[in-house]
Formats: structure tokens, sequence, C-alpha cells
């Protein structure tokens, strides 16, 4: 079997080990950045998160980051403690403490924060939210395209855990992930409710069938930046596209398939099931949306 990748591998680099993290006002070293086993998050996954990427000096598309973590606080009546300037004010005083420039991760985190009791209820956290930046040198090293399995994991309906929501409460994911790894695979490739095929445990999903690239209906996923942007992207160039249910017939039968996510952009998926999509490497519509996504970024942080 060929060695296992992952959508978020990166090239080691040791400047990592001396970093600082931001946590709740303070820039700490790596090893003293630590919460309390009473905190929201640890005990309970009661929290939300935003991973975002530095670009030539530019956090990419911060102002729609900083749309959705605040949205999602709203939506778990979260109360952040700081106002969105504040919160980009310490990403960039974390940015600036560790000297990144570009070809950084920043993985923003707000939980409800320590509980006096070990318990469920939200009114037991009474001392106010924990807040945390890590940031890491990260520079994706993807040495081949992605390869999928389908799992009996589904994102579920809006009313259980809103599958947009960018919480920490991953165990579903993270099962999904589990389940594609004991058959072989990289990642999940998960169904909706309905059966439709959705999204993977960690990515967005696309395929390219005939040049035109077809999409989940973002009703059970993660409505991810990139994954907009790359929607944007061929709606702009004239590249045919469509947010519609679709089945893994369609999926087996397609010419290309790719992932999105902030970290990897646009990440080439070359088997799924056991079965080669494409010629099984990165196809020419996928190719010419990197192309694309990178002249964006370029034009963001120029």
């Amino acid at each position: 079997m060929q060695d296992q990748v992952t959508t978020h591998q990166a090239q080691e680099d040791a400047r990592n080990e001396g970093i600082l993290i931001w946590l709740n006002g303070r820039l700490v070293p790596k090893a003293q950045a630590m919460v309390s086993v009473y905190d929201s998050g640890f005990m309970l996954g009661d929290g939300v998160w935003e991973g975002l990427r530095l670009y030539n000096g530019t956090w990419a598309f911060l102002g729609e980051h900083m749309d959705r973590l605040f949205e999602a606080a709203k939506a778990i009546d979260l109360d952040i403690g700081m106002t969105r300037d504040e919160v980009i004010s310490a990403l960039l005083e974390t940015q600036k403490a560790n000297g990144m420039t570009t070809d950084a991760h920043a993985r923003l985190m707000v939980t409800r924060g320590v509980k006096t009791r070990p318990f469920q209820h939200p009114s037991l956290s009474r001392q106010g939210p924990t807040v945390t930046i890590i940031m890491e040198h990260s520079k994706p090293s993807i040495p081949r395209p992605i390869r999928l399995a389908t799992v009996p994991h589904i994102r579920g309906l809006p009313m259980t855990q809103d599958p947009k929501l960018n919480s920490h409460s991953k165990l579903n994911c993270i099962l999904a992930c589990i389940a594609a790894e004991k058959a072989g695979a990289d990642e999940a490739l998960m169904l909706d409710i309905h059966g439709f095929v959705n999204t993977t445990n960690a990515c967005n999903f696309f395929i390219v069938r005939k040049g035109a690239v077809w999409t989940s209906t973002g009703d059970y996923c993660m409505n991810g930046i990139t994954r907009q942007k790359v929607i944007d992207l061929c709606r702009e160039n004239d590249i045919p596209v469509h947010e519609r249910n679709f089945s893994l017939v369609d999926t087996y039968g397609a010419d290309e398939a790719f992932l999105t996510g902030t970290f990897g952009a646009q990440t080439p998926v070359g088997e799924i099931d056991g079965r080669q999509i494409g010629t099984g490497d990165m196809g020419p519509v996928t190719l010419r949306l990197r192309t694309l996504y990178k002249a964006l970024v370029e034009k963001e942080s120029a």
C-alpha cells in the first residue's frame, strides 16, 4: 500500500518548536500554552474556530474569515469578548512576534471558557471565553493525489449539529477519517442524509465532468471560503459550475476530482473507493483553477 497522505501534510519546519502562541492576551512559548482541564473546549468541544493562511504578508480573505468566526460565535451564543478589530490586532501581533511573512497557517480558537464545575450547562462557564491563536510555519507538501473512501458516517441535519458550523466538536469527522484509513484511503468521502455526495471529513469536494465543475448543494457541509472562491472563479472565467445533488455513480465517472480548503487550496483526488478518477493525476480544469486561485491570492496580497 502507498504511504499515507493527509490533506494538511506540511514540510517539517524546525522553527515551529520556538513559536509563540497567543493565549488570552499574552504571547507564550509553545510549551507553556496550556488551558485548564475545566475549559469548555477541552471538556465538551464547546467552541468555534477559524483557519487562516498567510501569503506574502497578507492573511488571505481575512474579512470573510472574521465574518464566519463572529457569525458562528453568535450562533452558539458565545461572546468572544473582543471586537473584530481586536481579534485582527491579536492575529497581527502573533504574526509579528513569530517573524512570519508567508507560508504560515493560523488556527484561531474560541471556547466558552473555564467551567466552575465539570458539567454541561453553559451557565457554568463564568470566567469568560478562552481565545488562542496557534500560528505555524506551514508549507503544504502533498506528494500525490489524495485517495478517498466512502464511509457510512454522514453530515447530518442542521437541527442536530449544523454542518455549516465550524465548531470544536469534530468527532463525527474524525470517525469518518478513521474509517477511511481502515479502508486504505487518505480521507473520507461523506454523503448527505439523502445519499448524495457531500464533502470529505476535512475539505469540500468537487468533481469535473465534460469540462463542467460540480459540487454539492452546500446544505449539509461547511460552506468553505475556498469553496466559494472556486465557484466564483468558475463563474468569472466562463467555466460551467453547478451546486447540485449528485451520486457516487456520477463521481466514479468523473474526469477529475479535487478538494478545497484554506490549507491546501485545491488538492487533486486520484482515486475513490479503489476506482481511478480520470488519469489519476491532476486534471486540466483543476490545474486552471489552481492558477486562477493563485492569481486571486496574489491580487489580494498586492
